[in-house]
């Protein structure tokens, strides 16, 4: 490595020598003290196992379409702390984890798609302002920006696509000057500007503030309590937990990458880690420099892509790029740190944003996606319906868990509904093979996506050939 090139990497190595390796968003002093574990027996209506987004949502869910509801929610750490604590913060309208993906599988609902996942994002804002939920909600829209000339020629193509098929909504085509009058980077070559398809907040916040919500309502949370077998049990079904037992006439699964109690699932998701960087507040001078007055969410146009954000005290979080799946799919604590990548994600943001060398990264971090084989959620039930479950978001799940959350209600209910009669709804991905295959198709995806942006795009037989199958590996 030449020297100038030394001294670049160094500069950008001690950007991170301050870094907290723990999430900005759950590093909070109002962070609320976790509800008591369950001890006891209990009984109710719906049982909701999970604290994140996905159980959340359904135990609101439950009580705003019947208040008599009994509903018991059990988590197996505190609310919000894995991935709905730890996400960057973008709560996207789209279901099918983007337009494209979802024109690929489902072209002949993905009218109906969008639709429903436009008024799924109304509905999130209107549960914001209903419930006061205090999460620094921002509708800014979301720019994808071109990094290289063939994806600037790619986006430029794909917005007429859209268009011609009524699909562009609010999405507006950006040039390089036009990208850079709303955030000036020197790598930034053209953009899509999704106007309202997608909203910035806290997502620590949000999962705390849906928890109050939930109490409020009559909802009985505990914490601290991992459900660790489910069984029949008469009529209804039976949940042991360490020091108690839930008996319920339903059960909803909002457990995602952790392991599901129903073992037919497990085979249908991976844990795919992901990791982020937040800098300390910018100054209003190195705000300035690049501009950003319309806070937008970004992220470049690359497989191996990064998201970037700012905070509601102008933070930059600048995320993803590296998307790492250990052998044997384990969830693990030690997962969560990666210096190794910390320091590739600072290079990479000192690359965009040359006019902020200087800046301080004041956290770093990682959590598992919980990532299916065509990216967006699929659902199910078990145990003659009374169990049903949604998993598989692969990392847009900070919205698509409440249209989740509509579809196992739907499920338990028996109910035929706008959601149930979704080819997305009704059908599920292709499960992941055992190991060794699983991590040796993953490595030679991972290798061929970074051969792929190398090398202007260009997709080999192995990525045309998962393409064909409707296989795919994301973050």
């Amino acid at each position: 490595m030449a020297p100038s090139a030394m001294n670049q990497r160094n500069t950008w190595i001690r950007s991170l020598s301050e870094a907290q390796p723990l999430p900005y968003w759950l590093d909070d002093p109002g962070r609320p003290r976790p509800e008591p574990a369950l001890t006891t027996s209990e009984t109710c209506d719906l049982l909701v196992v999970g604290g994140g987004y996905s159980g959340l949502w359904t135990a609101l869910i439950a009580k705003e379409r019947d208040p008599q509801r009994d509903v018991v929610l059990v988590e197996g750490r505190e609310v919000g702390w894995a991935a709905s604590g730890r996400n960057g913060g973008f709560c996207a309208a789209s279901l099918t984890h983007g337009l494209p993906n979802g024109l690929a599988r489902w072209p002949d609902e993905i009218h109906k798609l969008q639709e429903l996942g436009a008024r799924n994002l109304d509905a999130i804002e209107a549960a914001v302002a209903r419930y006061s939920l205090d999460c620094d909600f921002e509708r800014t829209g979301e720019i994808d920006v071109a990094t290289e000339p063939y994806q600037a020629a790619e986006l430029r193509g794909w917005h007429e696509e859209t268009a011609r098929r009524g699909l562009a909504g609010d999405v507006e085509f950006l040039d390089a000057e036009a990208v850079r009058e709303q955030v000036n980077s020197p790598t930034f070559q053209a953009g899509l500007w999704d106007r309202r398809g997608v909203a910035m907040l806290h997502p620590a916040k949000l999962a705390w503030g849906l928890k109050r919500a939930c109490v409020e309502l009559g909802v009985r949370v505990y914490e601290h309590t991992p459900a660790l077998t489910l069984k029949p049990y008469g009529a209804g079904m039976a949940v042991r937990t360490p020091y108690g037992r839930v008996r319920a006439r339903r059960v909803a699964l909002g457990t995602n990458i952790f392991p599901n109690l129903v073992r037919r699932v497990r085979s249908y998701t991976v844990p795919v880690y992901d990791y982020a960087l937040m800098t300390e507040p910018l100054s209003a001078e190195q705000l300035a420099s690049i501009g950003w007055k319309n806070r937008q969410g970004l992220g470049d146009s690359a497989n191996q892509f990064h998201y970037f954000r700012l905070s509601a005290d102008n933070r930059i979080l600048w995320g993803g790029y590296d998307a790492i799946y250990p052998y044997g799919g384990r969830v693990r604590a030690e997962y969560d740190d990666r210096p190794e990548t910390y320091a590739k994600l600072a290079g990479h943001f000192f690359a965009c944003f040359p006019q902020l060398e200087g800046v301080r990264f004041t956290h770093a971090w990682g959590g598992a996606i919980d990532t299916c084989s065509r990216f967006s959620a699929f659902f199910g039930t078990a145990h003659q319906r009374k169990v049903a479950y949604a998993a598989g978001y692969t990392g847009l799940g900070v919205g698509a868990t409440r249209f989740g959350a509509e579809v196992m209600l739907d499920l338990l209910s028996g109910e035929r509904t706008e959601r149930t009669e979704l080819e997305m709804v009704r059908k599920k991905p292709l499960p992941f093979p055992p190991e060794p295959f699983a991590w040796t198709g993953i490595a030679l995806t991972k290798w061929s996506l970074a051969r792929a942006d190398a090398q202007g795009g260009r997709r080999n037989l192995w990525l045309r050939t998962m393409d064909r199958l409707g296989l795919g590996f994301d973050s």
